[in-house]
């Protein structure tokens, strides 16, 4: 079990530390300068300061989809990416929202987060693998409480590390609804993103699903029993959420999930 938990622990460390480079190449993401996009990177750099953190490197992805996501080990190494999708759907305040709650996930390390929630469930699923080649002993009953194991295990590892994905979402969402104070346009823009992906969903590659978790709408048309195993939360109640959100007189601080 030591073994196989340093296996899963090794993998997702690497992962963890180039998880930057990693997610913008299967996105296809290409960095834009202030002179590039001026526009873009000035309202990127506003909610960065809001955030007081540094000013995080910009991506844009060349694709109808609507959508945005954000990675980083920490907020000095903070990317914001969004798609060409996006920035035509949303009005300022929206693209801003949206911006907001892709620098909490950045301020908020939720990648360090997803990484050790990665690494116990892939300790799990090697685990209840190797219980089929070596558990059980030579007794019936032994061999089907292995295959049993061996099944249910990875599934329930897969729904907890969903669970957390999805509160970090919750999180998020508050982070970017108090940096902007603005609930409303987040709640439109998760609405209009949701509805855009119906319309101009992303090619379901094995190189988008790799990284579909990090977007802040899932970016394929799914339903039914998909919904269970969603890393994301259904957007009426995101939105349900935002809207009922008020704001006190009070300077900007860290929110969390409760």
């Amino acid at each position: 079990m030591v073994i196989f938990f340093v296996l899963a622990a090794v993998m997702n460390i690497s992962a963890y530390w180039f998880s930057d480079r990693i997610a913008l190449r299967m996105a296809g993401a290409h960095e834009v300068s202030e002179a590039q996009e001026p526009q873009l990177f000035k309202m990127v750099a506003e909610v960065a300061a809001r955030a007081q953190m540094p000013m995080p490197k910009l991506f844009l992805i060349e694709t109808t989809t609507p959508n945005a996501f954000a990675t980083g080990r920490s907020p000095e190494k903070g990317v914001v990416a969004v798609t060409t999708g996006i920035r035509r759907l949303l009005n300022e305040n929206e693209l801003k929202a949206v911006i907001g709650h892709e620098i909490g996930h950045v301020k908020n390390r939720d990648t360090l987060t997803s990484s050790i929630a990665a690494t116990i469930a892939g300790a799990i699923s090697m685990i209840s693998f190797m219980l089929l080649w070596f558990g059980g002993g030579r007794s019936r009953q032994g061999a089907l409480l292995s295959i049993l194991i061996m099944i249910l295990a990875p599934i329930a590892a897969s729904i907890i590390q969903f669970a957390i994905s999805r509160t970090r979402e919750f999180a998020a969402d508050e982070f970017g609804a108090n940096l902007t104070r603005d609930p409303e346009s987040l709640a439109t823009a998760l609405l209009k993103l949701e509805q855009g992906i119906q319309y101009a969903p992303m090619k379901d590659t094995p190189q988008q699903e790799a990284i579909a978790a990090l977007y802040i709408v899932h970016p394929f048309k799914g339903g039914g029993m998909g919904k269970l195993f969603s890393t994301h939360p259904p957007t009426k109640e995101r939105v349900e959420r935002l809207r009922k959100m008020t704001f006190a007189a009070k300077p900007y601080q860290r929110y969390s999930a409760r």
